[in-house]
């Protein structure tokens, strides 16, 4: 007898691949175009968003940041998606931030429900190298990168 379970895995988080791709580049283009900016622009003596995970940090600084579109765009676009999705976008990032294995993604997953506070675009902005790390959890559960060069971003919609 043929069974009628499909041998392919099912993905063991409810936000869609193509929203985290978006994301992931989304943040790599803003993480490149903070990193370009020139350091006599900047007060030395002040954390910028990559120097720490410090949502606060962020937040005090908010205003120094608010023409950046990029960033507009990300908050925007993380603080529309249902809650499930923003819990899985920090669960993804420290399963690929900690080292962890596919095996911890439930318990990972869990831990980002009960810290989530409805400041997800905050935190992974507030995050460095939040898109490596969201790549890395991706990765870790084994989710291919079906991207192409040729999508733009206005390819993918929000859900």
């Amino acid at each position: 007898m043929i069974s009628s379970r499909s041998t392919i895995p099912e993905q063991p988080f409810a936000i869609p691949v193509d929203t985290v791709h978006f994301i992931v580049d989304k943040l790599h283009e803003y993480e490149n175009t903070d990193l370009l900016v020139d350091a006599s622009e900047t007060n030395e003596t002040e954390p910028t968003p990559l120097d720490c995970e410090n949502v606060d940090v962020y937040a005090e600084h908010e205003n120094d940041y608010r023409n950046e579109p990029i960033r507009q765009e990300l908050v925007s676009f993380i603080d529309d998606l249902p809650d499930d999705y923003q819990i899985d976008l920090v669960a993804l990032m420290w399963l690929g931030r900690d080292n962890s294995s596919a095996e911890d993604w439930q318990a990972i997953r869990e831990a980002a429900e009960q810290a989530h506070n409805g400041r997800t675009a905050l935190y992974l902005l507030g995050s460095p190298l939040a898109s490596d790390f969201l790549e890395e959890g991706l990765s870790i559960l084994h989710v291919p990168d079906e991207r192409t060069s040729s999508m733009s971003p206005d390819a993918w919609s929000k859900p």
